[in-house]
């Protein structure tokens, strides 16, 4: 095993992981065996889920990022205690903020993010909780917290992305404004517009795993 896990994506193709030792299925928990070097399924279409099949030379996959996708742009949302910084172009739409905090994340209003609407231990605590990265703050002192000190792994979110955590290098990538490294979500449906990034796609397609 190499010390620190890379992914790559192949051209219209799967996921090449390296050095990976923890992959792990939300639906249940379990782990799911590796191996040194694995090709996972992203496509959507692998009867093999999470792994490849090949099925991506049938369904014709294409990974190329669409004109149409949210745009690419951090805004800031400036507070008493912090200022959280928020990319919808990278959003995963796990609904983790607008279940937990609706308070201070609101939907239905603009500005959509309220800092002050709930104590900042729990905002720091929702933001850490944010799987795609999209979400970060500032505190008050100027210093902004984006990544997490957890274990590397890959976790096979249940109808939904690769959540990927602890500093997993994806190689060859370009990230959005005020991305995490550490933490990100990649899609495994086929049909995020801002691929290798989830979207939320799997939401709208009924994603079958």
């Amino acid at each position: 095993m190499s010390d620190k896990p890379i992914i790559r994506c192949a051209k219209d193709g799967p996921l090449l992981v390296e050095g990976l030792q923890d992959l792990v299925n939300l639906k249940d928990g379990a782990a799911v065996e590796t191996r040194d070097k694995m090709a996972l399924c992203r496509c959507g279409a692998s009867a093999n889920k999470p792994h490849c099949d090949g099925s991506h030379v049938t369904v014709d996959f294409r990974d190329e990022k669409q004109p149409d996708r949210v745009k690419d742009r951090r805004k800031d949302y400036v507070g008493e205690q912090l200022t959280l910084h928020d990319n919808r172009g990278i959003c995963a739409h796990a609904g983790f903020c607008t279940e937990r905090l609706p308070e201070v994340f609101r939907m239905k209003e603009r500005p959509w993010i309220d800092p002050d609407a709930a104590p900042a231990e729990k905002v720091i605590e929702l933001i850490e909780a944010c799987p795609s990265g999209a979400l970060s703050y500032t505190t008050q002192g100027g210093v902004e917290h984006r990544d997490r000190e957890v274990e590397a792994k890959v976790l096979v979110a249940p109808g939904g992305p690769y959540a990927v955590q602890g500093g997993v290098a994806l190689e060859g990538v370009e990230f959005g404004e005020g991305a995490s490294k550490e933490h990100y979500d990649l899609c495994r449906c086929g049909q995020s517009k801002n691929k290798p990034f989830c979207d939320g796609a799997h939401w709208d397609t009924s994603f079958d795993e």
